[in-house]
């Protein structure tokens, strides 16, 4: 999701940084180089996903503030269709106005910039399954000149599937030398991958977010990627700087804990990181992301288990990091944009969160390290993601397939 999960193509190239990194590899033979991904320690496949949190053991302190519910309103957009897909995922919008699309099932496309659509070979093997399929992709910050493309996935695995990273060149019809460069492991059933791709601001690392995988207690686990917000290299190793650098593993790939099902992931210009997530029962959550914080899924939520089993809310703990907004009943929130282009200039500056059960573009203004939300629109569909395309229009794919076009009403 190039402009759901990170700033648009141009923003990444900002000279602020949240941290530093190995130098960028920029020509052809960069995917080839790639390291084989880190081994993770042997584990039994996870065969079965448990029904509910871990029993609380601690006394709830409700949540007061920071709730974000609000009536949608009539959106102020004139739409058009621009293309149709299947079962779509992510968009990432490239430098010439074209468009890469995932379809979960395994196919990439390419929305030429005269509309045509065109297949993409060199797509990886996918298990298509309870979430799973080909998820999030984002050119890379040089991508003008290299090529490269990175894509997130849940790959076959024996009992089930793990969470892969992986990067190949696009020639304009395929994907070639595409290599995995990270695999979290903990393979074995269950949904929730994240899989959201965002870019360091200066262009020289990534940051990657794992979902729990339905499992609730890997996300407090440090020996586990799962529920995590992973800070790696370009080559998908940890990436130098980082909280647990020295205790190498999973730990050193580690930038924050306590992540439920993180979609939305996406630099300001002013160097935050800002990140969505599905909660359990409601408690859908907008984080600032801070390196080293623990966000306290599944210790605590503003939301409950499927079951009406209470978790105990965020001030419960206050030791573990707060949203800076949450959702009660979910929005169920898909892919984010930050918002910086032409057309819509009262917008500029904001986050643009596409809501799935909530059907709904959330705006979410920002000011500094707060954050309000200052419009819900109501657009009849499950927003599945939203990019910037590069004349300021905003797109959304749905989960109808639709790829719409949004301007202002004349």
């Amino acid at each position: 999701m190039l402009s759901s999960s990170r700033t648009p193509f141009v923003a990444l190239v900002l000279a602020a940084t949240a941290c530093s990194a190995q130098p960028q590899q920029s020509n052809a033979a960069a995917a080839a180089a790639a390291p084989t991904p880190t081994a993770r320690p042997n584990r039994a496949p996870v065969t079965s996903l448990p029904d509910d949190a871990p029993a609380a053991t601690i006394r709830n302190v409700p949540a007061t503030t920071g709730r974000a519910n609000r009536a949608a309103t009539k959106p102020p957009f004139a739409q058009a269709t621009l293309a149709t897909f299947s079962e779509p995922f992510a968009i990432a919008v490239l430098p010439d106005g074209s468009a890469l699309v995932t379809e979960k099932a395994g196919k990439i496309k390419l929305r030429r910039v005269d509309g045509t659509i065109a297949d993409i070979t060199g797509a990886p093997k996918v298990l298509n399954d309870n979430q799973g399929g080909l998820l999030d992709i984002a050119p890379a910050p040089d991508f003008a000149e290299s090529k490269l493309v990175y894509i997130s996935y849940s790959e076959p695995r024996p009992g089930g599937s793990s969470l892969a990273l992986a990067r190949g060149q696009f020639t304009g019809t395929a994907l070639v030398d595409l290599q995995v460069l990270w695999r979290a492991g903990s393979d074995g059933v269950g949904g929730q991958f994240g899989a959201n791709i965002a870019f360091a601001p200066d262009g020289k690392s990534l940051f990657l977010s794992s979902g729990e995988r339905q499992r609730f207690t890997p996300a407090q686990d440090l020996e586990q990627a799962l529920g995590k917000i992973l800070h790696l290299t370009l080559d998908g190793k940890a990436a130098p700087g980082n909280p647990m650098a020295a205790a190498g593993g999973v730990r050193a790939e580690t930038w924050s804990s306590g992540h439920r099902n993180p979609y939305g992931l996406v630099f300001t210009p002013d160097g935050r990181l800002w990140e969505e997530e599905m909660g359990p029962k409601g408690g859908d959550e907008l984080n600032l992301i801070l390196p080293g914080k623990n966000y306290g899924w599944p210790i605590v939520s503003n939301g409950d288990n499927y079951s009406g089993k209470p978790i105990p809310d965020h001030p419960s703990r206050p030791d573990l990091e707060a949203p800076k907004l949450w959702w009660n009943p979910s929005i169920s929130p898909g892919g984010m944009a930050y918002y910086s282009g032409a057309m819509f200039p009262a917008y500029r500056g904001s986050l643009l969160i596409g809501a799935l059960s909530g059907e709904s573009l959330i705006r979410v203004a920002l000011n500094g390290d707060s954050a309000t939300v200052a419009d819900q629109w109501d657009m009849g569909a499950r927003i599945r993601d939203v990019a910037q395309a590069p004349d300021g229009a905003i797109w959304l794919l749905q989960d109808d397939g639709k790829l719409v076009r949004l301007t202002p009403k004349v």
